[in-house]
């Protein structure tokens, strides 16, 4: 008896082995049927069953790797995460052809599951479609009403500076981190023109928010992500990073829920005072139509976008600034000196100023282009079969425009990996702004905030070198090593800002 039971059960094991080896034989074909690369499609690397390429990119060093990639495969090269393709486009020339010349096929963004559990295809940055042009519409329409790149937005600017000034000047030369102090600082220049006022620095709901935004944009661009995107089922059912980054941005869109109640409470159509009160104004107006996108939850959402688009680039664009001008004390003697001749020390800068301050509009666009911000711009997605570098793009594909490449082309930039303000002057000395510098990507999905940061930027850094010197702390060389995330900010450091 004993033995037919033990034959049974023999049996058992091996229909269950054999359960599980068909079953694992037929998962790794029906993998390599649907995601075989069809012959006109771009090169990669050989990817993995189930996974594709997701081991194969280094996500603490995303745009190295996709920068590395294309020596082998070229400018136009494929990858897989999970079972989403990709197509990573290098080089100065083969962006602009796909976002420039091949723009209408390019403007949507793909719809990623962790972008869309916290978006919902809400706002101005992820959204498609009609959603989209109208909200940016809206969002470049009011914001330029309200001084959005003009000069009418000088005096709120310069008046933040003066704030973060008196906190530089209270550490009196000693060290210091800067993050968040220069965070809060962009920030504020955001919060006038959506929320219609400041906050203070010590403000602890302010400095969680400015907290949240860091954490959130790191998480967005780590394996996290990618496996979130990739295996969307599992891992809405897994705790971790991902599940962090949720909590971010739902605990940032109560934040501006609060703004929005308390707007609502005070709400006058004949007085618009900032953004809050141009869109509640939007929603009674479109009340009605067919094809209105306007209500409360688009409005936070953009909100939000806009708290992105405009606070943080700049924010880390001014910290990697401080580290550049440490590294490179006699460009910012230079500086200096261009301002005290031109500016001097009794008035504050203007931007009527930039035309005459060549070399310093020259570092600030060499501090962009070396501080590659958004390294990998954000993700579009072609909307038909397009052609690009002799190969065929199929309909629905993700395509990742990879800046750093850009900014560092060999072709475009005489010393590509050097800091050199060279870069944007002539050899009269007059600033020339170069057309491979796109920081702020290109084509119709241009950052919407490209005006305003540019102004801030000016403004900013021109006000800091008139009134400050920095230095690293006795004995401490400056780091240049990043942190990748959404947006690539310089590790922590302390420096010394010295009252001139």
């Amino acid at each position: 008896m004993n033995s037919v039971f033990s034959a049974i059960g023999f049996y058992a094991i091996w229909d269950v082995r054999g359960l599980l080896l068909f079953t694992t034989v037929f998962i790794l074909t029906a993998d390599y049927i649907k995601n075989r690369r069809p012959a006109s499609y771009p090169p990669g690397p050989r990817e993995f069953p189930v996974v594709g390429n997701i081991f194969t990119v280094d996500h603490n060093r995303a745009h190295e790797s996709l920068t590395q990639l294309a020596g082998k495969y070229g400018d136009v090269y494929s990858l897989r995460m999970g079972q989403m393709w990709f197509v990573v486009l290098n080089s100065f020339e083969v962006v602009k052809e796909a976002l420039v010349n091949q723009g209408d096929s390019l403007v949507a963004r793909p719809v990623l599951p962790l972008q869309q559990d916290v978006a919902h295809g809400l706002g101005v940055i992820f959204s498609n479609g009609n959603i989209w042009k109208q909200q940016r519409r809206f969002a470049i329409s009011t914001l330029r009403y309200f001084g959005f790149g003009k000069k009418s937005l000088e005096p709120i600017i310069l008046d933040e500076f003066t704030h973060c000034a008196k906190d530089f000047n209270s550490y009196k030369g000693k060290p210091f981190n800067p993050h968040l102090i220069i965070n809060k600082t962009v920030s504020n220049i955001i919060c006038s023109l959506v929320f219609g006022h400041r906050f203070e620095y010590s403000d602890e709901k302010f400095m969680k928010l400015m907290k949240w935004f860091d954490k959130g944009l790191q998480i967005e661009a780590s394996i996290w992500a990618q496996l979130y995107n990739s295996f969307p089922l599992l891992m809405r059912r897994l705790p971790g990073p991902h599940q962090t980054v949720q909590h971010i941005w739902n605990n940032t869109k109560d934040f501006v829920r609060v703004e929005l109640k308390e707007h609502k409470q005070n709400w006058d159509p004949s007085d618009l005072r900032d953004y809050i009160d141009c869109y509640l104004n939007e929603i009674q107006m479109s009340k009605g139509q067919a094809d209105n996108t306007f209500d409360e939850e688009n409005l936070v959402m953009s909100v939000l976008d806009l708290f992105v688009a405009g606070s943080e680039t700049t924010s880390t664009t001014l910290r990697w600034a401080f580290l550049y001008m440490t590294k490179y004390p006699e460009i910012q003697e230079k500086v200096q000196a261009e301002i005290d001749r031109v500016i001097g020390q009794s008035r504050q800068p203007s931007m009527e100023d930039r035309a005459n301050l060549p070399y310093t509009d020259a570092v600030i666009h060499e501090i962009q282009r070396m501080g590659n911000i958004v390294p990998l711009s954000l993700p579009h997605v072609t909307s038909r079969d397009i052609q690009l570098g002799g190969y065929t793009i199929p309909k629905g594909v993700t395509v990742i425009p990879n800046l750093t490449s850009v900014l560092f082309d060999k072709n475009e930039w005489e010393t590509p990996n050097t800091f050199n303000p060279g870069h944007f002057l002539n050899e009269e000395g007059k600033f020339v702004k170069r057309a491979a510098f796109i920081p702020f990507s290109a084509g119709k999905r241009l950052c919407l905030g490209e005006n305003l940061a540019r102004m801030e930027l000016f403004l900013f850094f021109t006000s800091f070198m008139q009134h400050f010197t920095f230095s690293m702390p006795a004995g401490v060389k400056p780091v240049m090593d990043s942190r990748f995330g959404v947006t690539m900010a310089p590790h922590q450091y302390e420096v010394c800002a010295t009252s001139r």
